[in-house]
Parts: structure tokens; sequence; C-alpha cells
């Protein structure tokens, strides 16, 4: 049935793929905003180097690595006090982390696409043409004005981030700021962090030659250090040569066993009508029953371990465990999957996924990527009223077997696409702080 499936929808899909029903448009130069190469070469120096965070010990390429598909292969990152990069990585144990980081590290592909107006996991920073600004944050009024692209605005709050960047009271100037609430402005943490960047020759000389109106170190804000991140993830993580590109314009040719897998992906299973668009995503925000590990996003005075997704955001209770639709671009290599990293394997997240309320009444967090660190992972799945109250709010469940699970595998390993995976710059050997660089 599924060979004789695939034939009908590849005599279609060949014929004219655009068409076929479901299958988005051939990705295009007009998907994305143009990158300045001299922005992205700077940017690169900075999404690798140390000096960003608090102890000038986690960059950005410690959660999001080209070599574990810009993310970091754990369930849950490990931040501030962890040592080593991805799976290897372990508390330290002479400043272990407090906590990890409440939700799985997001791949990084595409981003500079015009469609990505909204970011993280719950959405929590988005275009708003209503804001002075230009974007909603969780900064509200106190959001500052120079960011040049929502991509921008978000790179820069994880080093707010005690777990993700900053580090912790009493540890550095950054993280004390961040403590006292004093983030934006003079002596806020975000200037704080780009008077470090400035007192370092090399970048104060290259921020001056790429952008034309910094003339001293003092010139240079924390906008521009932004600025210069997104222009690199922008260049640097463009996914769109992948082979289910190339079938798309007419250029190759999928297995059969992809093909099987995209006639029911783009049929059946029904996966597209969350994950549509050139990019595989809706940009939408849906209940879809992953599995809660791990502290959980509360607010200081609340005692719990749940994440409650977009609720948080919008206080409505149709967004109640729900989570934004991420990009299935590159997929293959960016487990662990779920908006906790449950699931370390693709096909059973997948099989979870189909049948969400039998998934979470038996699920086993052993199949979860976690480094040694003495806290409760598992507490909301231990608990039966909060693995009810997340499978009451997810409503999908599809009947798909185990070829129809490897035919959906095959397909999206034809997502995966080379020159984004391993990255356009590359990992510099060095930075000029003179940090250690994430390898």
């Amino acid at each position: 049935m599924l060979r004789a499936a695939a034939s009908v929808f590849l005599a279609c899909a060949l014929a004219a793929p655009a068409t076929a029903a479901g299958l988005p448009e051939p990705v295009t130069d007009a998907a994305y905003a143009p990158v300045n190469p001299a922005e992205a070469a700077l940017g690169q120096l900075l999404f690798y180097d140390p000096i960003l965070s608090g102890n000038r010990e986690v960059s950005c390429a410690t959660c999001h690595h080209p070599r574990l598909g810009t993310s970091d292969g754990l369930s849950l990152s490990l931040g501030d006090g962890g040592i080593g990069l991805g799976p290897d990585r372990v508390a330290d144990p002479q400043n272990p982390p407090e906590a990890r980081v409440p939700r799985n590290a997001p791949a990084l592909f595409n981003l500079g696409a015009h469609e990505f107006t909204r970011l993280f996991h719950d959405g929590r920073i988005e275009v708003d043409a209503t804001r002075a600004t230009g974007f909603r944050t969780p900064l509200e009024d106190d959001m500052v004005s120079g960011f040049a692209s929502l991509l921008s605005a978000q790179t820069m709050f994880p080093v707010l981030s005690a777990d993700e960047m900053a580090g912790h009271l009493q540890e550095n100037e950054v993280s004390r700021a961040v403590r006292q609430g004093l983030l934006t402005g003079p002596g806020g943490a975000w200037d704080l962090i780009a008077r470090r960047v400035a007192a370092v020759p090399g970048y104060a000389a290259q921020f001056a030659r790429t952008y034309p109106r910094i003339q001293t170190p003092e010139d240079i804000g924390f906008t521009d250090i932004s600025n210069a991140i997104a222009a690199f993830m922008a260049l640097e993580w463009r996914s769109d040569q992948a082979p289910f590109d190339a079938w798309l314009r007419g250029t190759g040719t999928l297995s059969e066993q992809a093909l099987a897998g995209s006639a029911l992906f783009y049929g059946r299973a029904e996966c597209h009508t969350c994950h549509s668009g050139p990019f595989q995503t809706d940009h939408g925000f849906h209940a879809m029953g992953a599995p809660q590990i791990g502290p959980g996003k509360a607010a200081k005075f609340e005692q719990h371990s749940r994440d409650e997704g977009r609720f948080r955001v919008t206080g409505r209770a149709e967004d109640l465990f729900a989570f934004r639709t991420p990009s299935l671009r590159n997929v293959a290599q960016t487990a662990p999957y779920g908006h906790a990293g449950g699931h370390a394997d693709l096909a059973g997240f997948i099989a979870d996924h189909a049948a969400p309320a039998q998934a979470l009444a038996g699920y086993d967090i052993s199949q979860a990527v976690l480094p040694e660190l003495p806290v409760k992972d598992a507490q909301i799945m231990s608990d039966p009223d909060e693995v009810a109250a997340i499978a009451a709010a997810a409503t999908w469940s599809v009947n798909l077997s185990e070829a129809d699970i490897a035919a959906l595998v095959a397909f999206l390993d034809s997502l995966t696409d080379p020159a984004a995976a391993t990255g356009r710059l590359g990992v510099p050997s060095t930075v000029p702080s003179g940090l250690q660089v994430a390898r």
C-alpha cells in the first residue's frame, strides 16, 4: 500500500512538485533578508567567544554548535557551571549549575528568513509593529531600540539568564546586574558586556571597519554586538540545499522510502497541517503532549516543575501546554526532540508523537540525555494528575505502523542540508578575547 501511494505521489510530484497537494514552493533568495558578509564575519567571532557570558566560560556555541546540529545533543542544556561540549558536558564540581536550562536548545536553521517572526519555544519574542522598538519581548517597555531584526533581539536574551550565560549572584558583575534588575541602559547587564567587548583591541578595530558610525570603542553598543551575531547566524545556517529542495526544484530525486515518507507527511499522517510551508512550520503553537522533564518554567515565587508553554505568554486557556511548531530542516541532526528534549531518538519521538496520551502514560525518562545533576528531573512525569493534564490538552493522534515511521524518518533525512549542517564560515581557530573556543 505504501509503495502504491508513493508511486502515485511521485508521478504527480515529479511532473510539478510545487503544485502537488500540501507541498511547499521551492525556497528562493526572496525568502531571506540580505546579509553583509563583513558583519557576519564579525558575528562569527562573537558567537564563539565566551566573553559574552558572565563568567567568561560559556559562548553561544556552547548550546548551539554545528557539530551537534546547532543544538547541543542534550535534552536540557548545562549552561553556566558546565564543563565540556554536547553529551560529554558535565557539571563543574567547583561551580556546579544551580539547575538545568528548562527547555531544549532549539536549532538555528533559517532564522534569517523573513517568515520567522516569533522565536523561542513559547514565542515570547515576536515582531510587533505597535511597539516603538518593533518587537514584543519580556522586557516590555524597557526594550531598547537598535536591534536590526527579531533574530538580533532574540540572541541577546540568553546572556541575561543565570542558568544559561550570566552566572549566579556574586559570581560576576553581569550576574549581579541581572539579579538587581539592571538589564538595559548604562551600567546594565547588556552595557557591561558591551564594554567588555569594546575593551578588546581586535574587536574595537573590526567594529569600526564594519559599522561606519562607530569611530571609537565607546561607540560600540550592545545592539551592535547582537546585530553582528544575527548576521552570522543568518548566513551560516541558511538551509535550502537539501535533497528535498533539489526534488522540489526538479533537479534531484528522493529514495523510494523517502518518497513514501513524503506521501505520508503531506497526506494521511497530516504532518503538514502544522509542519507546513517551505521550512516545515506554520509558526503556530500547538499542544502535542510532549513529556515534561526538568525544572519547567516557573516564576521565582512558584514552586513547581510544570511548563505551560504559550499559556505563560498569553494567559489564554487554549494555549495551555502549547509550544511553537519547530522547523524540521536538518531535524535528523538535532536530537533530542520535544520542548524538553524528552526523546533522544527520532523514530521513537514520531511514534510517541502519533499517540501522545498513550505515550505519556508509559514514558521512560531513561531515553532522555541528561548529564548527572542532583535534581528531580521526573517530578512532573511521576505525578498522574500532571500527566493527565498534559494529555488532555493534546487532541492529536494518528495511526502509524513501524513501516510508516521508517518512511517518515527517511523523508526527514531528506531535509538535511550538508552545507547548513557544517556551516559556511565554520568554527574560528581563535577569538579576539583569547578565551577558549568550543570545538
